[in-house]
């Protein structure tokens, strides 16, 4: 006979899986500017280099692509080369402004 027995996730242990982007410090959290950068770059640097891949083979996202990364980003086109650019600027683009964001929390929010 097989027994399983479930446990419920408990709280301190959702906290644990979340500490890579969150720092606890004396009952209030703090981001990690750097961590936080690096999620947010590949979120969208991924997002970008898929997004240029599904158009470039198929046609979606085009006017997407042709308004918001072509026009701000030197050097990208909808082409399998200009997914792999646009992979790199994405990243850059993504790092600075989470960066940016964990840090400015961290400064108005006082921790």
């Amino acid at each position: 006979m097989l027994i399983v027995n479930f446990v419920q996730p408990q709280a301190d242990n959702v906290l644990n899986h979340v500490s890579c982007i969150l720092k606890k410090e004396e009952g209030s959290m703090k981001f990690k500017p750097l961590a936080l950068g690096a999620a947010a770059g590949i979120l969208w640097g991924g997002c970008i280099f898929l997004i240029t891949l599904l158009s470039h083979y198929t046609g979606y996202g085009r006017l997407f692509l042709e308004a918001l990364p072509e026009s701000i980003y030197p050097g990208y086109s909808i082409t399998l080369a200009g997914s792999f650019v646009g992979l790199i600027y994405g990243f850059l683009d993504g790092f600075i402004c989470g960066a940016i964001l964990g840090w400015l929390y961290n400064k108005v929010a006082g921790v």
